[in-house]
């Protein structure tokens, strides 16, 4: 979900980004990286549903991200599904140590176009880039699909926190622009036709908006370790 608050000298966003992918890819510890730059090295499953809400700044407005960590177990799928529902963001997250991981990905990108209520900002995460000599999806690879699925792509590691910050910001500021477009937009109507149109009003993410990050992503945005 995405808002703006009444009054424009106390401007506050809040987005929901959900965290998706198979069981112990690293979800939670990413999330718990990015917020309280912590890491569990025997780390337990998911169960169902958690989130964290964490502030950031954006052009020196207050955003603040509530990231849903789901869990990737078969058996709470149904459960989890309903909770894509209002989110405008996503992490598609894979190990690059399990190649089925990464294999699952066009399966949970489906579930996410499936569930959620409009296009999302996504990202696709290779976690444990520390597992070099482990590693079975390459770089490449990974660039490839997003390349394909017109996805933003970055390599992370929950373990030494590398590029964890950088995939959280990228697309919590990827929403932040798309709602800034649209809310000059809505200025610009408002001068047009100030008759229809109220001040104030709550200002909400929709599918179009998105479809330009998208489009965006298409041109081969990613980076990498």
């Amino acid at each position: 979900m995405a808002f703006r608050s009444e009054e424009a000298q106390t401007e506050d966003y809040l987005f929901k980004i959900v965290l998706i992918g198979d069981s112990a890819v690293g979800k939670s510890n990413l999330l718990a990286r990015f917020a309280r730059d912590e890491f569990y090295p025997n780390s337990k499953s998911t169960i169902g549903v958690e989130f964290q809400t964490q502030k950031l700044d954006i052009n020196g407005k207050e955003v603040k991200a509530q990231i849903w960590d789901t869990a990737g177990q078969e058996r709470f799928r149904a459960v989890t599904s309903a909770y894509y529902r209002g989110a405008v963001g996503a992490l598609l997250v894979y190990d690059i140590s399990r190649r089925q991981t990464f294999d699952n990905i066009s399966r949970w990108l489906n579930e996410l176009q499936t569930h959620s209520d409009m296009n999302v900002v996504t990202i696709l995460v290779g976690n444990k880039s520390d597992l070099k000599d482990a590693r079975e999806v390459t770089t490449a690879e990974g660039k490839s699909l997003a390349e394909a699925q017109g996805l933003f792509f970055i390599e992370t590691s929950a373990l030494d926190s590398s590029n964890v910050a950088v995939a959280f910001q990228t697309v919590v500021k990827e929403i932040y622009n798309i709602l800034s477009r649209k809310v000059i937009q809505s200025q610009e109507l408002q001068k047009k036709d100030s008759g229809r149109l109220a001040n104030g009003k709550t200002v909400v993410l929709q599918a179009d908006e998105n479809q330009e990050a998208n489009e965006q992503a298409k041109k081969g945005w990613c980076c990498s370790s």
